[in-house]
């Protein structure tokens, strides 16, 4: 093996354990975050015992559920009961190793390191575990594996409540599933790559994404929520209806393995969404970010984390604003809307790219971003005010009014 082959194998594996341990230890904080958010919305303080400000309740609670008794069903299968959690937390912690949580580090090493020998790495490092070309094609594609994970849970636990919660959830995350995928192809159509780095470099070339596919963004950001099974999306953990869902028959670390799958996927749909929408680790009106040095790199992934810290926050706000869906109004929704508006958006956006830079020789990236932008605010009229008419978006149908028994 060559030197600069171990290179590329020792800075990937620390990494690797960097993002590990930083999206262990972020899910942890996570749930304070989320305790605290829910705390501050209903006027309370929430978690305030344990450490200064409760800040050491994660960790009470980690180890809570390492010394807490495990319980198995007896007549559950054993073998599935004990794979199902596995199942769910792999899949969720490997996502965020191809996201480039920052921008490309120069690096120039030459050294010999013990038991590795001679280790040369020059160059840009890309500041992702994983650089694939495939990029969001390899999340879609993972992200749904969790799935067999959930449904072998409930079947597993040999309860009708589970049973039940894992059947919702298999329908939910296949339904949305498809209009996650569709949201994302005018996407692939604006940058040309599937590949995270080239989406970043075609939004700092033009505008960020936001603007010239804002109904892929908001078909996203529905089918994130539904993904990641939260509020209002959250039927298959409805405790009023199914105590407590796929995951009523764990306990200890099994469930706490489905809570850290579940934060997880959050993490990763908030980064996606800054990626992809957002610019990712791009800095707004500025080159200065691109011009590559540790410098770069550290504030670069200051400005992602703040996005990512955005959106996260967002999907707490919403757990505690919305109710909860009926499960035909949830399917309905998936079904009915989302994914013939993702398929008629797919046609729109095509056919405006082709006219915009065949038609009118619009190919300057800024320009057919704002040719786009227009676009869109006409298609979000026509869809949010003209085509809903308070439906979906306030929630409610227009009724006709009752007639009066008095006459009146």
């Amino acid at each position: 093996m060559s030197p600069e082959q171990k290179g590329f194998l020792f800075f990937a594996v620390i990494k690797m354990l960097v993002v590990f341990t930083m999206m262990m230890v972020g899910v942890a904080l996570l749930t304070l975050m989320e305790r605290k958010v829910a705390g501050w919305m209903q006027n309370r303080p929430g978690p305030n015992r344990v450490g200064p400000f409760g800040l050491l309740q994660p960790a009470a609670d980690g180890i809570k559920n390492f010394i807490k008794e495990e319980t198995r069903p007896i007549s559950a299968n054993n073998l599935l009961f004990l794979l199902a959690p596995a199942l769910s937390f792999v899949p969720a912690v490997m996502l965020i190793a191809v996201i480039p949580l920052a921008a490309p580090l120069p690096v120039n090493f030459d050294a010999t390191l013990p038991l590795i020998g001679q280790v040369a790495y020059h160059g840009l490092m890309p500041m992702s575990v994983a650089e694939l070309p495939i990029g969001f094609v390899f999340v879609l594609a993972f992200s749904s594996l969790g799935v067999y994970g959930i449904a072998l849970a409930g079947w597993s636990s040999n309860s009708k409540y589970s049973l039940i919660g894992g059947l919702r959830a298999s329908a939910q995350l296949i339904s949305y599933e498809v209009a996650m995928g569709l949201s994302l192809i005018p996407v692939l159509l604006m940058s040309g790559n599937a590949s995270f780095s080239e989406i970043i470099a075609k939004q700092q070339q033009g505008l960020w994404f936001i603007m010239p596919l804002f109904l892929s963004f908001f078909v996203f950001l529905i089918s994130g929520f539904a993904e990641t099974n939260r509020l209002p999306f959250d039927l298959p953990e409805a405790e009023s209806e199914l105590v407590a869902g796929y995951h009523a028959e764990y306990s200890a670390m099994k469930f706490s393995l489905f809570m850290i799958a579940e934060y997880a996927h959050i993490v990763t749909v908030a980064a996606m969404v800054a990626t992809l929408f957002f610019g990712g680790w791009d800095i707004p009106f500025t080159h200065w970010d691109e011009r590559g040095g540790l410098l770069q790199t550290i504030v670069t992934h200051g400005f992602f984390f703040a996005k990512m810290f955005f959106w996260i926050f967002f999907v707490m706000w919403i757990r505690w604003t919305l109710p909860r869906f009926r499960y035909d109004q949830l399917m309905a929704v998936g079904w009915k809307i989302l994914l013939p508006l993702a398929l008629a958006y797919i046609l729109v956006i095509a056919v405006a790219i082709e006219v915009f830079e065949r038609g009118f020789g619009w190919t300057d990236p800024r320009v057919l971003g704002l040719a786009l932008f227009g676009l869109n605010l006409l298609l979000g009229w026509l869809v949010f005010f003209l085509l809903d008419r308070g439906r979906v978006v306030r929630g409610v149908a227009p009724r006709p009014r009752a007639a009066s028994t008095l006459g009146v």
